[in-house]
């Protein structure tokens, strides 16, 4: 380990360039954007090479010096693995795309990778003396988050809408959050954290309103380069709605390439949206910098209910930097890529993970995939976080078919 846990330099607006201390509480730029951290790389290049690094225990924490918490006594840790990275040989085949794999963040505590923002989000949060926090969610962010904070014994507010999934209300009441429920999308639940925020009762931890949530999400990307011998796969196909994976994905890839770490290409990055709530897609297919608010948004796949991201022109920016491309698939395509890959390979992911197969069907069927070229997608969690998605699809039975008799006792 080098002498420093952290080579957190400052913080940096993208959008007017300005920079912040590192070392004061922030939300977003004066001028409206999200701010990123910036680390001392040349510093950091220079303390720690490669090869020590890989030799370190796979958790998600064996990044630090990338990390923003300076202390190693203010972590916050449930326990974060790295998480598989499986080849698809009969998915593949049927896709036609002959070297697929996912990225599967099931394993994850709360069984999403929303996770790893909150861990790090939290453990920053804590370094920095804030001793409660509110956000809005479609779920599995605020379940994670929750976890978490009853970890740091941090006080926690969250307001989802009134039909995220029930497994997700379960899980902020058990670990002692406050929890309100809107009858409306995220972007409801938003208005009503920020009136709690702005009575002073609690610090926005929203989605890139705090910059840390990203930094752990850049873990995602960390481990993809590392567990691909330090390269990138010729495609990443991600499942949008906030977004801020996608966006770490790519910083990661940035700051491992100043580094001198990861070599070769980097990926095309995709971001596939339910045609149910499409804004990143409609924005891209009309040339726009950002996008507009989707009207009436609804999908299967709850957790990219996003009607308006508020790194929408991060987002946008990065699939063209990257020559990528964003895809919408309809419900029934969603529900058809889970069922596939679990028919076909045995893993039982989350609807949004579902999307990911549906949008690799897509753009190999339209040839903008090509069948020898790497790709990758990323499941964001477990199927079993939503029970109700193949509810529809079990066998129904008879009540006397449903019970397996024991054999009469002698």
């Amino acid at each position: 380990m080098s002498a420093r846990h952290s080579f957190l330099d400052h913080l940096a607006c993208p959008r007017c360039a300005a920079t912040h201390a590192a070392e004061a509480r922030h939300n977003l730029c004066d001028c409206g954007s999200p701010l990123l951290a910036r680390y001392d790389l040349a510093g950091l290049g220079a303390a720690l090479s490669r090869d020590a690094l890989t030799s370190r225990p796979p958790d998600l924490w064996r990044y630090h010096e990338l990390l923003p918490v300076r202390r190693e006594e203010a972590i916050v840790s449930l326990g974060e693995p790295m998480t598989p990275l499986v080849a698809l040989p009969e998915l593949g085949r049927e896709l036609g795309l002959a070297r697929l794999a996912v990225k599967d963040e099931a394993p994850l505590p709360t069984g999403t990778f929303k996770a790893r923002g909150a861990a790090v989000g939290v453990s920053r949060a804590r370094e920095l003396g804030i001793d409660r926090i509110a956000m809005p969610t479609n779920g599995n962010a605020g379940a994670a988050w929750a976890a978490y904070a009853a970890r740091a014994r941090m006080g926690c507010v969250i307001v989802m809408p009134a039909d995220a999934p029930l497994i997700n209300r379960a899980e902020c009441i058990v670990t002692g959050a406050e929890l309100h429920l809107v009858d409306g999308l995220i972007g409801d639940a938003g208005a009503i954290v920020a009136r709690t925020v702005a009575a002073g009762d609690a610090f926005d931890a929203s989605t890139l309103k705090e910059p840390y949530r990203l930094e752990g999400k850049k873990t995602l990307g960390l481990e993809i380069f590392e567990q691909l011998g330090w390269r990138a796969p010729d495609v990443i196909i991600y499942p949008t709605g906030g977004g801020v994976g996608l966006l770490g994905i790519w910083k990661a890839a940035a700051e491992l390439r100043e580094l001198g770490w990861l070599t070769g290409p980097l990926p095309r990055m995709v971001a596939v949206q339910a045609s149910g709530c499409a804004p990143i897609v409609r924005a891209f297919d009309r040339g726009l910098a950002e996008s507009e608010p989707w009207p009436r948004a609804r999908t299967i796949a709850f957790g990219i209910t996003v009607p308006k991201a508020i790194g929408d022109v991060q987002i946008l920016d990065v699939l063209r930097q990257s020559r990528g491309c964003a895809v919408a698939v309809d419900d029934d395509a969603i529900l058809r890529g889970q069922a596939a890959i679990g028919r076909r390979e045995g893993r039982f992911i989350c609807p949004e993970g579902g999307a990911t197969v549906a949008a690799a069907r897509a753009l190999r069927h339209s040839g903008w995939l090509k069948g020898d070229e790497q790709v990758l997608l990323i499941n964001t969690g477990s199927g079993l976080k939503y029970p109700d998605t193949v509810a529809a699809e079990l066998p129904v039975m008879q009540p006397e078919e449903s019970i397996v008799r024991a054999p009469a006792r002698p």
